[in-house]
């Protein structure tokens, strides 16, 4: 009787675990197909609300912002601020404080999901399966979980919503250890748009005539 029993629940961990594996594979075979999507278009234009969540403290902030990206160039608007990125030199600009920071891009000390790395930051660094799905206005919606691999990270885990048709992503939400929550949801995704050859140049004379403060960072 008891080697019965074994035999059962060895039998329901060798299905618990396979399982797992096809859930694994299955994320991974479409975020390669996000990957390739996003990687085929010589540029991406993508408005967005961005929802910041923490219960315990009571706090809920909602903005919206936008984000062109052509490879690793992009030039971001959020809370009223631009940053641009040259694929050299991040520049933020800040109206309110007649304010320019410069600074020498460290690929060594990114961490961060930048606008460039946001479509394709799961590449590397996770362990992924995948999760619930979801009718959003008619259109299927499958969320893939990503953990950290690293134990020690900050985020504890993703869950990124990704358009079944497309392979565009639709939903970023990322929770760190402490709870709280950040939400990005795409209003639209643009491909391929007509863009100006000016748009990665600062124009550091244009800001300076215009009274703003240039501050190079080491």
């Amino acid at each position: 009787m008891k080697t019965f029993k074994m035999k059962k629940v060895l039998i329901l961990a060798l299905l618990l675990g396979s399982f797992g594996m096809t859930q694994a594979q299955d994320a991974k075979s479409l975020l390669k197909e996000v990957s390739a999507k996003v990687k085929s278009y010589d540029n991406i234009t993508i408005d967005f609300k961005y929802n910041l969540n923490n219960a315990k403290e009571n706090i809920s902030q909602d903005t919206r912002g936008d984000v062109t990206m052509v490879g690793d160039k992009y030039v971001f608007h959020m809370l009223g601020t631009t940053t641009m990125f040259d694929g050299k030199n991040m520049y933020t600009i800040i109206p309110e404080d007649e304010e320019v920071n410069i600074s020498k891009y460290n690929p060594n000390e990114d961490k961060q999901i930048t606008p460039s790395k946001m479509l394709t930051f799961y590449e590397n660094g996770y362990t992924y399966k995948m999760d619930i799905t979801q009718n959003v206005k008619g259109r299927k919606i499958q969320f893939v979980k990503l953990i950290p691999i690293d134990s020690k990270a900050e985020i504890k885990d993703i869950l990124l919503g990704i358009d079944a048709q497309t392979k565009h992503i639709y939903k970023l939400i990322q929770t760190d250890a402490n709870g709280t929550k950040y939400t990005i949801t795409v209003n639209s995704f643009k491909t391929n748009q007509p863009i100006g050859k000016g748009l990665f140049t600062f124009d550091e004379a244009k800001y300076k005539k215009d009274g703003y403060y240039i501050n190079k960072l080491d």
